[in-house]
């Protein structure tokens, strides 16, 4: 069984586990220094550190859209659900509102909010793989292509964006 990580956390997300990762740094290290005293705050600040980077880890973790043979999951930390093969209408390799280039499946029926589901967000490919996020978001780029083409779903990819890949990082767009 084929499964692709993938997924964009949204801001909001992001916010907000950014703000739960800080409030554990902070709670920890002030049960350190209450439970120990003030000569240990340091002490403190480490292990909140370390506990904060645990929440942080565990979040980003599970928040993300997998890719499988027989369904689309949509994660979360809190809950999980599953869309269709049959809902995935086509995808699309364009420019989003950051400049930025997005890998989006556009989907049927639901409502509004869940008709696009974006799976990847990349600055644009200038170069040649220059390091680990590059060979990372190359080999997401590969994958996808992969699972969408045994899948059958046409993908709309700009020219610039397949040129780009191709020239760049050997990888032909996810198209049919």
């Amino acid at each position: 069984m084929t499964m692709v990580r993938a997924g964009v956390v949204p801001n909001r997300r992001v916010a907000l586990y950014a703000g739960l990762g800080v409030a554990v740094t902070a709670g920890v290290c002030a049960a350190v220094v209450f439970g120990f005293g003030v000569n240990r705050v340091f002490t403190g600040l480490l292990a909140g550190a370390v506990a904060g980077i645990a929440v942080l880890v565990r979040l980003f973790g599970r928040d993300a859209i997998v890719l499988t043979d027989g369904a689309i999951y949509r994660r979360t930390p809190w809950s999980e659900t599953s869309i269709d093969w049959d809902r995935v209408v086509a995808g699309r390799f364009t420019l989003d509102e950051r400049e930025r280039w997005s890998l989006a499946l556009d989907l049927a029926g639901g409502d509004e909010r869940h008709g696009e589901l974006v799976l990847l967000s990349i600055p644009p490919v200038i170069r040649p793989v220059a390091g680990a996020y590059d060979l990372r978001k190359r080999e997401q780029v590969g994958e996808i292509r992969e699972i969408l083409r045994r899948k059958r779903i046409p993908v709309m990819v700009l020219p610039d964006i397949a040129k780009a890949l191709d020239a760049h990082w050997q990888v032909a767009p996810p198209t049919r």
